[in-house]
């Protein structure tokens, strides 16, 4: 019996194949990557974002802070106000369960900008870089958004007048699974490393 059973069941493969749940097998087979990928793709995109805004705000109220402390000690290694930016920061940082890879106040500035990385703590590579440029030249007229490295524009804009403003600019590494996910499906997808924001304030002193 047992036998005749299993010939009747052979028998009707063919049929189940040729059937609608052949074709619904398949449908899911041929769609369920494009879904993974789409997802992905919309997590990973709106946690860039989101980071991408938290990093802007914070820069921010970097910028602030530093622009509003007093300038008469820019000739040290670390002055107050560059140390002031520093500590928003990293409290923010600490604050937001975000990792900042370790990052301290050392570095060797580089005319009036100062520039502190880290990639520590399991932190994913590049890491985080801190720049501080408490000379940012800023033209009174024509001023465009400034680099991710606050590279000051040249002193002397429109009719010989600048602002001598704070410039802070955050680059944080950000681990994309968008593109290993497209990788799968045979496309290379090229992201930054980095999630950088920036962020100008006029100095008050």
């Amino acid at each position: 019996m047992s036998l005749l059973r299993n010939l009747r069941t052979w028998h009707q493969l063919p049929t189940l194949w040729r059937g609608e749940q052949a074709a619904q097998l398949a449908e899911f087979a041929i769609s369920l990557p494009l879904l993974v990928f789409f997802v992905v793709g919309i997590f990973d995109f709106s946690s860039a974002f989101t980071l991408k805004q938290k990093l802007t705000n914070i820069a921010r109220d970097a910028a602030r802070n530093a622009a509003g402390d007093p300038a008469n000690d820019l000739q040290s290694s670390a002055p107050l106000s560059v140390v002031d930016a520093f500590q928003v920061i990293d409290n923010y940082f600490k604050a937001n369960n975000l990792n900042d890879c370790g990052i301290t106040v050392s570095g060797t500035p580089s005319a009036l900008s100062w520039t502190f990385t880290a990639n520590g703590n399991g932190c994913t590579p590049p890491g985080l870089t801190i720049t501080i440029n408490r000379g940012y030249f800023l033209p009174s007229t024509g001023a465009s958004l400034p680099a991710v490295g606050c590279n000051s524009a040249s002193s002397g804009g429109a009719n010989g007048l600048t602002i001598i403003a704070t410039c802070v600019s955050i680059q944080y590494a950000y681990p994309w699974r968008f593109g290993r996910v497209a990788n799968l499906l045979g496309t290379s997808e090229i992201l930054p490393s980095q999630i950088s924001a920036t962020a100008v304030a006029m100095n008050e002193n």
